[in-house]
């Protein structure tokens, strides 16, 4: 299938964030790498993939339509200067339930890419729906990616939702980049110990098996859910704390430079 193009924008790079169930917190982690990535100076958008399950609006605080101009829609910009696209920006009311068969779905993606002026930038991050459906099946085949991130968390099924989600990736011929476990731990605010609320993790041994690399592990954390029920996300004062390395490692792979 031939890629389509953002003939509007000038994009860097474009990598998609997925998971192989829902509750893990991808749109949580999309978010951290978005306000991880322009702490760091670089021009960053976010498009908002899971159009049934939309939560990037909420943990940014951003309601606001899109704009208008003759190239097309304008993307909303958040307090950090993060650009947004989402369909919770386009409905009523952001409890609107998107109840939309999966071609439609997926031609809303596109659109999402090719009809909406994101200007430069360095990283398009897409948040994609869990598993391994029309939406994530379109981006994939359609866009020009340069990697997939995978979100887990420490859970008895990890290794099989985990390997479907790689298996689609390569099948697609798009470098998976790493994966990130998200509520990895607790950390107790008196002794500061680690503790596995669910268990011990075998993330480490599901990535070898599936030859990726683990980017990162990140803490349950009630501070960021109290900032992401509130839309203040870019508040969050521990990203470069628990993403440093992620950071790191995704330049690594991307060869530094983004453009």
């Amino acid at each position: 299938m031939e890629k389509i193009t953002s003939e509007k924008s000038s994009i860097g790079r474009t990598i998609g964030i997925m998971s192989g169930k829902g509750g893990v917190g991808k749109s949580s982690v999309t978010g951290l790498l978005a306000v991880g990535l322009k702490n760091q100076g670089y021009e960053v958008g976010v498009l908002d993939g899971d159009l049934t399950g939309p939560s990037i609006p909420k943990i940014f605080g951003i309601s606001k339509r899109p704009g208008q101009s003759e190239e097309g829609m304008v993307p909303v910009t958040t307090v950090s200067g993060i650009k947004v696209m989402s369909i919770n920006l386009l409905v009523d009311e952001e409890d609107t339930p998107v109840i939309w068969r999966g071609p439609l779905l997926a031609n809303t993606v596109k659109q999402f890419y090719t009809d909406v002026v994101w200007g430069d930038l360095d990283y398009l991050l897409i948040d994609l729906p869990p598993g391994t459906g029309d939406v994530p099946l379109t981006v994939m085949q359609s866009f020009p990616m340069d990697g997939i991130i995978i979100v887990s968390s420490p859970q008895d099924l990890v290794k099989l939702i985990v390997r479907k989600s790689i298996n689609m990736a390569k099948k697609m011929d798009i470098p998976v980049m790493g994966i990130v476990e998200n509520m990895s731990y607790l950390e107790c605010p008196e002794c500061g110990k680690r503790i596995n609320l669910f268990g011990k993790s075998d993330i480490e041994q599901a990535a070898r098996e599936a030859g990726i690399e683990v980017l990162g592990k990140l803490p349950v954390d009630p501070d960021f859910a109290e900032l992401c029920d509130e839309g203040k996300i870019e508040l969050y004062k521990s990203i470069s704390d628990y993403m440093k390395d992620t950071f790191d490692r995704i330049e690594e792979k991307l060869g530094g430079e983004t453009k």
